[in-house]
């Protein structure tokens, strides 16, 4: 204290500049406080910011004054800037000797970083030496420091630093060792990662017995957790617990623990909790806390906030533990200061505790049955719907009728749509459970229907109406004329004049349930059919956006009613059957034109359900009074069918009069589907088919289809001699196709065909050379039919065309062709190219030598070119003499597009090209 006052007089010898940053935060402070707007607080802040950095950035920086940087740098980032330019020398400032400073640099860290932080790292040795230092406030800044910026990664790094500290002289380090070891136990609940194999609660355990309050209390919450997650290992426990809670209740510890003369009552809250998860559900242990609990009830009471909290906490641990007769007695005893204090949450209180009782004593709240219901009157919702909560726990058959009477009318009251869906789904169930008779179970779900029939389920619409259908006629009166006051006070007096004042419609639940019950047993109504008949259509000018479900019911119960009242003869028979658009004076005035018109509407609507049942009502309505009496008779909802009845209607016997006489006018008899066999069959294949096509018998490989069409015909499936016959013949035939493509005069005359076209002479490569070379056994073989087809004719002469024309078609019998038959007659031609231009560049070496020694010299070449023309001459009287060329199949129709092209390009070609040749 006297360095800093010689310090402070230091700085008023130095001038006004001390004084100025003396008074720094404090301008700070009061200016951010006077600001009138965001944009200015973030200039002053921004101004700030820019100050500290210069400061802390400077060389000659005033460590005295790093408590006081640090606030402001705490301030600036709590008003949402960014400060991290000062986190470097925040981790400085911790490990600066002065007392004042560290702690400010500590707190600084923990505001800016967390535990996943990377900087937090180079913190860990300034930390371990802080926890070690012989002063145990440094020990404790420390050790608070620890629970908040180590993470899982750095906890085996202070871990037996902290354990160590446990042992500490002072109270103030043990505590906050346990609360360090408290949050190392967050980390890892499950004990599988950094603190496997660790025995952390052993730790707690003692310290649980530490002769210091306040390191017993962290023990508490820590063992709490524990508990909270397995509760069985700590069961040894209770002894000790009782017995602190015990020592507490009676006043044994110092009176610094006291809040408001309430002896230590956090620990007392946290020991009741533990008591509570160390016996649910265990009789022996429940059995040694009761005295305990006992005696702390009874000590606490309600003069103070805390108080009340003592109690409550007794009661939700009595409740909670093996059910004891005398402490629920006591607990339901020590709630009535709750229910009838003023505060509203006191009563709150006194209400969620009163319910937990009841669970299990449901008659230790009969005393509290008045004060329950007083709560329903206070203003304040949250205490409404507690308390319909606890009235829901409550309900028995004696108290059936108070308890629903009181929840119908918040129902009427409240807009929450969760609550009313919730307050309708426990009124049907309480209904349903404790219903007196039957008649106010009816009158209580129409009730609750009306109220809030948009939250009903289907459910109980049908149970409601399965139970008017099974009780006797005066209940069904009785519901219909409930149901007919509904509609009056719905709709007005009549069904065109509409209430003065906009009611709310009715849910549609609701008016399904109202046509059901008027079309069964509206002919038991104590006024006359055309008085009903006006309250069911009054539903359609009361809710003019019904649906098409109530208009389809609607159709349906005026069939009933029409049906029960005399038929067409009757006043609803005669009203809904009156021609559209008359006068109607016979058929019941205004209200006939409008059934009328309700008819004439269904009959025409777009909705097929409305059209059938508004046919459906004609027709029945046209039927002769016995067979219509028959059809819909009266009071059959509940008619039961036996299984002999059921088997006969199964049968369908009506229908044998017609089928025989169907049989005997010729009409095919009826065939069960499995004796219906091939028929079946073919109407499947008619429909789409899932599975793979299975190939047709007479396909042929698309490779063999895509050849020329002289292999085609003379092919060995044609069996046309010998092979060395047709063999020649191929030939002859390939040379005359190659003959007539290359003539102008013969082109002239031929039809158009799919030709293979380039723009330049073609490139020798294996893109465009398909058929592998041919054997020389094929290749001599070809030569030598080329030679007899030719008769004569000198083999080198034929030797391009003959050869290459042959080589071709003995590997299309092999599999093996071009892309396209059309253009065979090119290919030929090209191989032909093929072969000078492969003999001009590489002379008569390697595989060229047969082609070169059979190749003709320039001189004979044109003479040698007009041999093919009189060879495949030939090759056609050949085969004109032996009768044996074939039409195409219709499968090389459709695989060869080109096939009739090319027979009449050959007829074509062997005149023109044989006169030619001559």
């Amino acid at each position: 204290m006297q360095s800093k006052l010689e310090k402070v007089v230091a700085g008023l010898k130095t001038g006004p500049r001390f004084l100025k940053e003396l008074r720094e935060f404090d301008n700070l402070v009061k200016a951010i406080g006077e600001c009138k707007s965001k944009a200015e607080e973030d200039r002053i802040i921004t101004q700030e910011l820019e100050l500290l950095k210069q400061r802390l950035s400077d060389p000659k920086l005033d460590r005295s004054r790093g408590k006081e940087y640090m606030i402001r740098l705490i301030y600036c980032e709590m008003l949402g800037h960014d400060a991290s330019f000062a986190y470097v020398k925040a981790l400085q400032f911790a490990s600066d000797p002065n007392i004042h400073t560290k702690k400010a640099a500590y707190l600084a860290l923990t505001q800016f970083l967390d535990h996943n932080n990377q900087l937090v790292l180079l913190l860990v040795n300034t930390l371990l030496s802080d926890l070690k230092s012989d002063n145990y406030l440094i020990v404790c800044t420390a050790l608070v420091a620890a629970t908040k910026l180590i993470g899982a990664d750095l906890v085996n790094a202070v871990y037996p630093v902290v354990v160590g500290r446990l042992r500490h002289p002072k109270e103030h380090v043990r505590k906050k060792a346990v609360l360090a070891l408290h949050w190392f136990g967050q980390l890892d609940p499950r004990r599988e990662g950094p603190l496997a194999g660790v025995e952390l609660d052993k730790h707690f355990r003692t310290m649980l017995c530490d002769k210091d309050p306040s390191v017993m209390s962290a023990a508490l919450c820590a063992l709490h957790e524990c508990i909270r997650s397995d509760p069985r290992p700590y069961k040894n426990l209770i002894p000790s617990f009782t017995s602190i809670l015990k020592q507490v209740a009676e006043h044994r510890l110092p009176k610094s623990y006291d809040y408001h003369r309430f002896p230590a009552p956090f620990i007392q809250i946290k020991l009741l909790k533990i008591l509570a998860l160390l016996g649910s559900g265990d009789r022996a242990a429940s059995e040694n806390m009761a005295a305990v609990l006992l005696q702390a009830l009874r000590r606490a009471n309600s003069s103070h906030t805390i108080g009340s909290a003592i109690i409550y906490e007794c009661v939700r641990t009595i409740t909670t533990i093996y059910p004891n007769p005398q402490l629920l007695a006591a607990a339901a005893e020590s709630i009535s200061p709750f229910l009838l204090s003023p505060s509203h949450n006191l009563r709150y209180t006194g209400i969620t505790a009163l319910a937990g009782i009841t669970a299990l004593n449901p008659a230790a709240a009969a005393e509290h049955q008045v004060a329950v219901l007083d709560c329903l009157e206070d203003p304040d919702d949250t205490l409404k719907l507690k308390t319909l909560e606890l009235l829901y726990k409550m309900t028995r058959a004696s108290n059936i009728q108070v308890i629903t009477d009181k929840m119908m009318g918040y129902l009427a009251t409240c807009s929450d749509e969760h609550i009313r869906r919730d307050i309708v789904r426990k009124v049907s169930d309480l209904a349903e459970r404790y219903a007196p008779s039957p008649a106010w179970f009816v009158s209580t779900l129409s009730e609750v229907f009306r109220l809030g029939g948009e939250h009903v389920d289907e459910g109980a619409a049908h149970r409601l109406v399965r139970l008017i259908a099974e009780q006797d006629a005066g209940l069904h009166g009785s519901a219909v004329e409930a149901y007919l006051g509904l509609l009056e006070a719905q709709g007005g007096e009549g069904a065109g004049a509409p209430s003065a004042a906009p009611k709310k419609k009715l849910p549609e639940t609701i008016l399904l349930v109202i046509c059901w019950v008027l079309g069964e047993y509206g002919h038991l109504a104590r006024r006359p059919p055309a008085a009903v008949l006006s309250r069911l259509l009054s539903i359609l000018s009361s809710h003019k956006a019904a649906t098409e479900r109530v208009r389809g019911c609607l159709l349906t119960a005026l069939t009933k009613l029409a049906a029960h009242t005399g038929g067409a003869a009757g006043p609803v028979g005669a009203a809904l059957l009156q021609p559209h658009g008359s006068a109607g004076g016979g058929g019941g005035g205004p209200m006939g034109r409008e059934a009328a018109e309700l008819v004439h509407q269904c009959l025409n609507s777009q909705n097929l359900e409305l059209q059938q049942r508004a046919h459906e009502l004609t027709t029945l309505l046209s039927l002769p009074p016995p067979l219509l009496s028959s059809a819909l008779p009266v009071d059959a909802a509940c008619e039961e069918f036996s299984a002999a009845e059921l088997a006969e209607v199964a049968t369908l016997p009506f229908l044998d009069p017609l089928v025989t006489r169907a049989l005997a006018a010729g009409a095919a008899p009826y065939l069960p589907p499995e004796a219906r066999g091939a028929k079946t069959g073919e109407a499947q294949a008619k429909g789409l088919r899932f599975e793979a096509y299975e190939p047709a018998p007479y396909a042929v490989p698309l490779a063999s289809s895509s050849t020329s069409y002289s292999a085609g015909v003379n092919d060995a499936r044609l069996h046309l001699g010998s092979t060395s016959a047709s063999t020649s013949t191929l030939a002859a035939a390939a040379s005359s196709h190659t003959a007539a493509a290359a003539t102008p005069a013969a082109g002239n005359q031929l039809q158009p065909q799919l030709v293979l076209k380039s723009g330049g002479p073609r490139k020798w490569g294996p893109a465009q050379y398909e058929s592998e070379p041919p054997s020389q056994h094929t290749a001599g073989h070809s030569a030598g039919s080329s030679a007899a087809a030719a008769h004569g004719t000198a083999a080198a002469g034929a030797g391009p065309a003959s050869s290459s024309a042959a080589g071709t078609t003995t590997q299309s019998g092999g599999g093996r062709h071009s892309r396209s038959g059309s253009g065979s007659a090119v290919v030929t031609a090209q191989n032909a190219e093929r072969e000078r231009l492969a003999a001009s560049l590489f002379g008569t070496a390697g595989g060229t030598a047969a082609a070169a020694a059979t190749r003709p010299s320039p001189a004979h070449r044109p003479q040698q070119q007009s041999q093919p023309s009189n060879g495949s001459a030939n090759a056609s009287q050949q085969q004109q003499q032996r009768g044996t060329a074939a039409a195409p199949s219709a499968m090389d129709l459709l695989m060869d597009l080109d096939v009739p092209q090319q027979q009449q390009q050959l007829t074509a070609a062997v005149g023109p090209a044989s006169g030619s040749g001559r």
